[in-house]
């Protein structure tokens, strides 16, 4: 433990190093503007007066770029390679075991099933945040994710959020079931027409082993208030949901085939079904944003509570006196495109 941190320390921020235990072996104290080339596929000025969500390009078409302006997501069919998807699998399973431990990385287990499968991907709901895994961090680097990313983010680029999801057989608890939300709400930075999910089915997904369910339009909504449901048996860590869910907007199942991905803004109501089948529905994810974000302060807005829970969160693993929002996304944030300049 004492090597693992003094490697990492090594390279950290200073206020990281006091916080986080010296997690992070890339991030330094604000860095300097890093170059990386860019597809410059992207004009980073909306375009006048039509679109508000996509940015001038020349890789989606009119009808796409509408599509995602209406709707709020995009949905690119077979774009991610079945080789690249089994690597991904083959380092979640490694992960899962623990023959490698990426630095930071949160591994959600459900802890009943211990017991009768030990460490391995029967019992892991999810990797989080994987950003110092190189093997998982390639998706966020896949020249064609970025390409449609740079779409909505303009070609500075920074990986902000990663997950892999391993949706458990879940037909009675509903233990990992995820109530409809706005992804915005985890997020202390804007603006959201800056910010996009890359979502990508390892597996075919549909409603029987827990597909992403849409309500189209629903980003042009303001960041409503979130919360834990009042479910009995069916609340997870983190998995806030709508505190007042209008049921009568209507939801779209996004029923995907393996390397299908879809494009989402932050404020798309979305959430997840239970796991019908005896087999793992698989996803890997990323929220990417414009390096041209900024940090906001969330005292006093519906996301404090969140504040609070992180914040706790991360002082009880770390055994951390304090530790600010902006510091934990200033360790998830990884720049793969263009220039670092605000987040």
């Amino acid at each position: 433990m004492e090597r693992f941190g003094e490697r990492l320390g090594e390279r950290s921020a200073a206020r990281l190093d006091t916080i986080l235990r010296h997690l992070s072996p890339r991030l330094r104290a604000v860095p300097a503007p890093i170059s990386i080339p860019t597809s410059a596929q992207v004009n980073v000025v909306p375009h006048s007066g039509k679109f508000c969500y996509t940015l001038d390009n020349d890789l989606l078409s009119t009808e796409q770029r509408q599509f995602y302006e209406d709707n709020g997501y995009l949905l690119i069919r077979n774009l991610v390679s079945d080789e690249d998807i089994e690597r991904f699998r083959k380092e979640f399973t490694r992960i899962c075991k623990r023959e490698v431990k990426p630095p930071g990385v949160m591994i959600m287990k459900d802890e009943s099933l211990k017991s009768q499968f030990g460490q391995s991907e029967k019992v892991v709901n999810k990797v989080q945040d994987f950003q110092e895994d190189e093997e998982l961090f390639r998706y966020c680097t896949l020249p064609e994710v970025l390409k449609y990313v740079e779409c909505f983010t303009g070609p500075n680029i920074m990986a902000m959020h990663t997950m892999l999801i391993n949706k458990l057989p879940d037909s009675e608890k509903q233990t990992f079931l995820h109530p409809m939300h706005q992804d915005l709400h985890y997020f202390p930075f804007r603006p959201a027409s800056r910010i996009v999910c890359a979502w990508t089915a390892m597996e075919r997904a549909d409603q029987d082993n827990g597909c992403l369910v849409v309500q189209p339009g629903t980003h042009r909504t303001a960041l409503k208030p979130h919360g834990y449901p009042q479910w009995e048996g069916k609340t997870n860590k983190l998995f806030h949901g709508l505190l007042d869910e209008d049921e009568k907007i209507p939801k779209v199942h996004l029923v995907m085939e393996k390397g299908d991905t879809v494009f989402f803004h932050p404020l798309l109501i979305h959430g997840s079904g239970i796991n019908r089948t005896s087999g793992f529905r698989k996803s890997i994810s990323c929220h990417f944003a414009s390096s041209d974000c900024h940090y906001i302060d969330v005292k006093n807005t519906t996301q404090e509570h969140l504040e609070k829970e992180l914040q706790e969160m991360v002082s009880k693993k770390y055994n951390a006196t304090s530790v600010e929002l902006k510091d934990i996304w200033n360790f998830r944030a990884r720049l793969v495109q263009g220039e670092r300049i605000n987040l």
